[in-house]
């Protein structure tokens, strides 16, 4: 994707004065990351207000003894909220990002970025919007694993996960980062989910096999 193209993908921006619309196109730069890549970490300081036009990107936390929660995946049409906070604050990441796919991206500069959200009123509601959806979407996770029965919230996890081939490609450690607790504990869980026919486990795969048992489960209150 070039030149004018990107625009396109946002309908916000699409929202913007004519005027502004042309240095934030000749300032920009589309970059192309591969999977895997870690984009950002702690105690970096952001450069660049990032939109993703393909892909995926994990924000997630890593505490000192390194276990990992997700807090949050950036996918197309969407921006990262802890790089607007921090661009916003002038402050350091505290999380780090990595791409879950290949990635691309619009990177619009700091210095763009601040202009912008200072002379344009249209931008401002368009950085601050999906800033907002985010943060509300955040605290959703943070609601769940404070007070949601991992069960329930596994089994969820799981269906989502499976879609129509009912086959999920994730290690344990990494359904632990996905709900917020140690491996072992999602190890017993999944024990006591075979146990019960819904699902068979192999390495760094599960198999879903009742759906309507983890359905059941999924809605329970």
């Amino acid at each position: 994707m070039t030149g004018t193209d990107w625009i396109a993908a946002f309908p916000g921006l699409q929202k913007l004065e004519p005027e502004i619309i042309k240095p934030l196109i000749a300032s920009s730069q589309i970059v192309r990351l591969p999977a895997g890549t870690r984009i950002f970490g702690p105690g970096q300081a952001p450069e660049a207000y990032l939109l993703l036009l393909e892909g995926t990107v994990r924000v997630q936390q890593v505490s000192e003894t390194g276990r990992e929660i997700v807090l949050y995946r950036a996918a197309a049409g969407e921006s990262c909220a802890l790089t607007t906070a921090c661009l916003m604050g002038y402050e350091e990441y505290q999380a780090e990002g990595v791409t879950e796919t290949d990635v691309e991206a619009v990177a619009i500069p700091r210095a763009t970025f601040d202009t912008l959200i200072a002379s344009s009123a249209a931008f401002r509601r368009f950085v601050f919007t999906a800033f907002s959806v985010r943060i509300t979407n955040l605290f959703r996770v943070i609601e769940d694993i404070a007070f949601a029965r991992l069960d329930v919230r596994l089994a969820q996890r799981l269906l989502e996960r499976a879609g129509d081939t009912n086959h999920i490609e994730l290690t344990q450690q990494q359904l632990a980062a996905e709900l917020g607790t140690a491996r072992e504990v999602i190890s017993r869980q999944l024990n006591e989910f075979q146990r019960r026919g819904w699902i068979a486990t192999s390495r760094g795969a599960i198999d879903v096999l009742n759906t309507d048992g983890l359905r059941r489960l999924a809605a329970a209150p």
